[in-house]
């Protein structure tokens, strides 16, 4: 089904073969990647890139933290399209006035600044990207890790709000050249298969041993032509949970049409490979060979055929704690069914599910569709696919983002969900283990879910299911819906226009530079093999806090380590023994950095929420402690807010533990990687070493002023 390529590969007339370097020296300079980045990219020293995207993208979640940021550091304009969706904080059920106050904000934003405002559940962001700014060739910056338009033949990468905030400022995306690495596909996709299918095999083959992290994936091979771009999207939107930067794929008639039917024929343009293009490795999907699939809690990499998973479901829930109660020796047992977002709920999927349930009934079995936008919403009415849904049993619902991160459709306790959704992680789907509760995720595909639902919540793959595919069946576009509806200001601001604010949207605290020697105090010690962003921010109702950074960081680490925020406010107020810990090392107070840190093998999965890491620094974080970072965002995140990401292995650091770094503010200046640093136990002090690798000048800078937005009020005060 899927086979890896560890080395080089080159495409020769379209088929794939061992780099021969006898041939010629590898150059990635072929592959549709890099000619899409050296178009965006300023000039730059050898091995680099500095990235100016042709439009950026936000939801209700991030963009209010975003436009203060940028607001505060000499904001005029939006110097490219910007668009702030309504997705994410759109049930305005939490809090009062203050998630509607948010979408005010919003909308005045737009006008002063010259942005694009999509209401609430007018779309969810990444399927108007996807019909509204994505072109061949082009690029997209987003505040949400999901941003991926490569289907569309636009590179989209998914960071934290800081990165937008430099591009709102016409700075730059300053990154290492990335590897690249081919997804060749071949085959035609069996009865039952769909999107999600696919996107779990890959996840499975490829996140647990890094083999694509922090690199852009390419699709081409002649499979593609045999895939609805429906199909394409929801596929190439999974490619963040490989972990991921950016992706990409091969452009056709389909993709043609796609932005023909959608009232951009311009945004279309023929991209392939070019002959001889170099590939530093690739995964290999023989199409024909896939099965439906679930993804099993808490990872959507966590991916068994549904074949396998029955015949070995004793073993597989060996050590799945209450889930295993799900599997009665025959069959598992789900309680809910969901098909939503940027990945489920697509025209093709839902459409499908339709076809699945055509005549038949779910029989009480709870089933939730929620469409991706507006426009796809009366497309797929037009057809008569929501009422054949809706006959069914099915509820159809607004488009919106809650399920994927846990404001819509909470399952009750010990309830196990299945979805096509993009995640699967802890507690993300709603619960709260602190007062008891327990629910999971499994992700499947919608047309498996479908089938699931038409067998009364068993696990039933679709390939069992007798029904019709129609991919000739594509999703109309009636544009005239966001002609009416959304407020589109590229290129026309308001400057005398006023931002319109709420009681909970306020400003940020003031963030102190980096003193000469720095003191840590462990406040929390996370030792999972991986910590997510929801771990260290909650999703869910804490959203609606987002604008609000000081009462938004009283739910950091809320669902792990519910302590954290009491134990790092006391060193940030001098509460804890600091005093008594410098005098051990010999540390003098008044030029030192004295806060608080993490220690975690490998922090900052998921999500790209800056608030991961900016909670930590208004609680007063100022360094993290990691065997590793999961993703390159979130240690973006971290430098960005001032926030040191030292590397050091394992060691059994622990919650009180202090950490002394004498020199650091020298040592980050200089250049240095090493940082020899004090371990205080109790009255014992050991010596260890931090390490700070592949850390840029400019990073070092940030680090040194204490976050991005000191480095621009900085900046301003010498104009």
């Amino acid at each position: 089904m899927i086979t890896l390529t560890s080395c080089a590969v080159s495409l020769q007339s379209g088929v794939p073969a061992a780099f021969d370097a006898a041939k010629g020296a590898f150059s990635r300079e072929g592959t549709m990647a890099y000619s899409i980045l050296r178009q965006h990219s300023l000039a730059a020293a050898p091995g680099s890139l500095r990235v100016r995207f042709d439009a950026l993208i936000s939801h209700d979640i991030t963009y209010v933290g975003i436009i203060q940021t940028a607001r505060a550091s000499g904001l005029d304009r939006f110097p490219v399209p910007y668009a702030l969706t309504n997705c994410h904080n759109s049930l305005c059920a939490v809090g009062g006035t203050i998630n509607e106050d948010d979408h005010a904000f919003g909308l005045s934003a737009a006008k002063k600044y010259g942005g694009v405002y999509v209401p609430a559940n007018m779309a969810v962001i990444h399927q108007y990207a996807r019909e509204a700014l994505a072109k061949c060739g082009g690029m997209i910056l987003g505040s949400d890790s999901h941003t991926r338009y490569g289907a569309l033949g636009c590179m989209g990468v998914g960071e934290g709000g800081p990165e937008l905030v430099k591009q709102l400022l016409s700075n730059t995306y300053d990154i290492t050249e990335p590897e690249v690495i081919l997804v060749y596909l071949e085959g035609d996709v069996p009865h039952g298969v769909g999107p999600h299918d696919a996107a779990l095999a890959l996840c499975g083959a490829v996140y647990k041993n890094g083999f694509v992290k922090n690199k852009v994936l390419e699709f081409a091979g002649p499979g593609v032509a045999n895939l609805p771009v429906d199909f394409r999207m929801a596929l190439d939107v999974m490619t963040t949970e490989t972990a991921c930067l950016s992706s990409v794929w091969v452009t056709d008639e389909r993709t043609k049409d796609f932005y023909a039917r959608h009232g951009r024929p311009e945004a279309y343009a023929p991209m392939a490979p070019a002959e001889g293009a170099c590939y530093d490795g690739m995964v290999r999907i023989n199409l024909s060979k896939l099965k439906p699939m679930i993804a099993l809690p808490y990872h959507p990499s966590n991916a068994y055929t549904i074949e396998d998973f029955k015949a070995n479901a004793a073993d597989i829930l060996a050590d799945a704690g209450w889930i295993s109660g799900k599997w009665d020796g025959k069959d598992l047992h789900m309680d809910q069914g969901v098909i939503a977002g940027c990945a489920g709920g697509l025209y093709q999927s839902i459409a499908e599910a339709a076809a699945i349930l055509k005549g038949r009934h779910v029989g009480g079995f709870p089933l939730s569709v929620y469409p991706a936008s507006l426009p796809l919403n009366v497309a797929l009415a037009d057809k008569g696919h929501l009422t054949t849904l809706m006959r069914a049993g099915a509820l159809i619902k607004p488009c919106f983002c809650g399920p994927c991160f846990g404001a819509g459709d909470v399952p009750s306790h010990m309830g196990l969900s299945a979805r096509h959704t993009t995640r699967n992680f802890p507690n993300r789907e709603g619960s709260k283990p602190g007062e008891g509760q327990l629910a999971a995720v499994a992700l499947m595909d919608a047309r498996s879910i479908a089938a699931t639902a038409l067998n009364g919540g068993v696990l039933t793959p679709a390939s069992e299911i007798d029904y019709q595919r129609d991919w000739s069946d594509e999703s109309a576009f009636d544009e005239s819906i966001y002609q009416k509806n959304v407020y589109n200001g590229i290129d026309m601001p308001q400057p005398d226009a006023p931002l319109r604010f709420g009681p909970n949207i306020a400003d940020w605290p003031e963030f102190k530079p980096l003193g000469d020697d720095m003191l840590i105090g462990l406040a929390s010690s996370l030792n999972d093999p991986v910590t997510t962003t929801d771990e260290l921010i909650p999703s869910g109702e804490t959203s609606s806090y987002r604008s609000n950074p000081v009462r938004l960081s009283e739910f950091a680490l809320s669902r792990r380590d519910p302590g954290y925020v009491g134990r790092s406010k006391d060193i940030r107020d001098g509460k804890s023994d600091a005093e008594a810990v410098a005098a051990l090392v010999g540390a003098d107070l008044s030029c030192t950095t004295v806060g608080s840190g993490i220690w975690a093998n490998c922090p900052g999965d998921g999500s790209a929420r800056e608030q991961a890491a900016s909670c930590q620094r208004v609680l007063g974080g100022v360094a993290n402690i990691a065997a590793e970072y999961a993703t390159r965002r979130y240690r973006a995140n971290l430098i960005n807010w001032g926030i040191v990401p030292f590397i050091a292995p394992p060691q059994g650091l622990q919650t009180g533990d202090w950490v002394y770094v004498p020199g650091v503010r020298t040592k980050l200046a200089a250049g240095k990687t090493e940082f020899p640093a004090k371990l205080v136990r109790g009255g014992a002090v050991t010596d260890i070493m931090l390490t700070l690798p592949g850390i840029s000048d400019r990073e070092r800078e940030l680090l040194a002023v204490g976050c991005l937005i000191n480095h621009y009020a900085a900046q301003r005060a010498k104009e």
